[in-house]
C-alpha cells in the first residue's frame, strides 16, 4: 500500500494532525533503561501534575501502554474492591457506555443514569441518584467524544464529595480523553480521585500510551485487587515509582513525541494558550459550516470547541462517497458515533489552525456541489 505523499489533515477526535517536530522526536532510538529515557519519563509525569492543578506530594501519574481505553480499563480492574463497591456510571455517549461494558465484562457491580446523546448531564438528577443509594464509586466523561459534549465535572464532583461525606468515602473518576491539555481541569476543584487521558489527544503526541492521575492515598490501597496483571494501575505505579521504568516494553518513540509535544504546549501558552487555537477553529468552522446550511446536533449552550457534530444534509446523502472525496483532497472527518443519529464530526483539535478550517470548508462546498447536494440546505429539517 502506498503512503501519500502529503499527509491529509485529521479533523478527527484522535489521532490528530501533529506537528513536523512531533514526528521528529521519534528518529532516535532509545533504550528502555537509559538514563535519558528514564530521566524522560519522570519529566512526563511531574508535568501532567502540574496540568491537573496537583502535586507529587498527594498525586502521581501512571503511565500505561496502549489506547485510552486500556487506561480506563487499568482504573475500573485496579481501583474498584472484588466485595463490597458499586460504581455508579453517568453517561450521555458512546464513552460512557463503553464503561458501562468494562464493568460487565470485570464482574463489577454498577447502575447507570443515562442521558440522550444529544443533552448535557443534568446535575440534579444525578443528585436525587445519588441521595437514595450509596456508591463506592462514580464515573462520568469529561467531553463525550462520541458527539462533542462538555458535561459539568466540577459540579458533579461537588455531588460526589458531598455523598462520600455523608455515605462514606466515594472515588470519582472522570475520563477526560478529548479534553486534558485544552479545556482548564482541577483535580482539586473537582474533587477528582482519577483523571485519564491519553497521549493522542489535546496534547498532541502520537498514539501509544494513555495515563492515569490519580490520589496516592487511595492508589496504595489498591494492591492486590486487579483483575488483569497488564491492567494494574497499583503495580504499574509501585514500578515506576521503585525503578523509574515500565514493567513491560514502553513504546519508547511515542514517549519521545509526548515530551515534545509537552514542550510545545508550554511555548503556545499551556492550556489556556491551547485552548484559544482551538476556539478560534471551532468559531470557524462552526460559521462557516452554518452559511452552507448544515445543522449541529448538539445544542450551542451544550457545545465545546473540541468537536462539532452536523446532522446528515436531507435525503439523498452517501456518507462514505462524502467521506471518500473530501479524503481525496486530504481531509479526513470522522462518522458520528452515536446510537439513534446519522451525523458526522468535525474536530477542532491536533495541530490545525485558522487556515485549515477554511480549506475544510471549502473543499465541504467542493464536495457537496460533486455530488448534486445544493447549497445552502435550505431543505435540511433538522433542529
Amino acid at each position: 500500500m502506498d503512503i501519500k505523499e502529503n499527509d491529509s489533515k485529521l479533523f478527527t477526535p484522535g489521532p490528530l494532525t501533529t506537528s513536523l517536530t512531533v514526528k521528529e522526536a521519534m528518529l532516535h532510538d532509545l533504550g528502555s533503561r537509559d538514563t535519558i529515557f528514564l530521566n524522560i519519563i519522570a519529566h512526563i509525569r511531574g508535568k501532567l501534575l502540574e496540568l491537573a492543578d496537583v502535586s507529587a506530594d498527594e498525586h502521581a501519574a501512571v503511565l500505561v501502554q496502549g489506547s485510552g481505553t486500556y487506561a480506563v480499563e487499568a482504573t475500573f480492574s485496579t481501583t474498584i474492591p472484588h466485595q463490597g463497591a458499586k460504581v455508579l456510571i453517568i453517561e450521555n455517549g458512546a464513552y460512557g457506555q463503553r464503561m458501562t461494558k468494562i464493568c460487565r465484562i470485570l464482574n463489577i457491580p454498577h447502575d447507570v443514569i443515562s442521558f440522550h446523546e444529544t443533552e448535557r448531564v443534568q446535575v440534579d438528577l444525578v443528585a436525587n441518584k445519588l441521595q437514595s443509594n450509596h456508591y463506592t464509586h462514580v464515573a462520568i466523561i469529561h467531553c463525550e467524544t462520541s458527539s462533542g459534549i462538555l458535561n459539568p465535572i466540577e459540579e458533579i464532583g461537588q455531588l460526589v464529595y458531598d455523598h462520600g461525606t455523608t455515605k462514606g468515602s466515594t472515588v470519582y473518576i472522570v475520563d477526560s480523553m478529548s479534553a486534558f491539555g485544552a479545556i482548564p481541569v482541577s483535580l482539586r476543584n473537582g474533587h477528582i480521585t482519577y483523571i485519564i487521558s491519553s497521549a493522542n489527544k489535546c496534547i498532541e503526541g502520537v498514539p501509544g500510551f494513555a495515563f492515569v492521575i490519580g490520589k496516592k492515598q487511595h492508589l496504595l490501597t489498591c494492591q492486590g485487587q486487579a483483575r488483569s496483571l497488564v491492567l494494574d494501575l497499583y503495580d504499574q505505579y509501585t514500578y515506576m515509582e521503585q525503578s523509574k521504568q515500565f514493567r513491560f516494553t514502553p513504546p519508547t518513540h511515542t514517549i519521545l513525541a509526548f515530551k515534545r509535544a509537552l514542550d510545545e504546549l508550554d511555548q503556545e501558552g499551556g492550556v489556556h494558550g491551547r485552548a484559544k487555537r482551538y476556539e478560534a477553529n471551532n468559531k470557524l468552522i462552526r460559521e462557516k459550516m452554518k452559511t452552507l446550511g448544515f445543522i449541529e446536533l448538539i445544542k450551542p449552550e451544550y457545545q465545546t470547541y473540541i468537536i462539532t457534530s452536523y446532522y446528515y444534509p436531507s435525503a439523498p446523502f452517501n456518507f462514505q462517497t462524502f467521506y471518500n472525496k473530501l479524503s481525496e483532497k486530504h481531509q479526513l472527518i470522522y462518522p458520528g458515533k452515536t446510537t439513534e443519529t446519522d451525523c458526522f464530526r468535525i474536530g477542532n483539535i491536533g495541530r490545525l489552525f485558522e487556515n485549515d478550517m477554511a480549506t475544510l470548508a471549502e473543499c465541504i462546498k467542493e464536495v457537496c456541489e460533486e455530488m448534486n447536494i445544493e447549497l445552502p440546505l435550505t431543505n435540511n429539517t433538522k433542529q
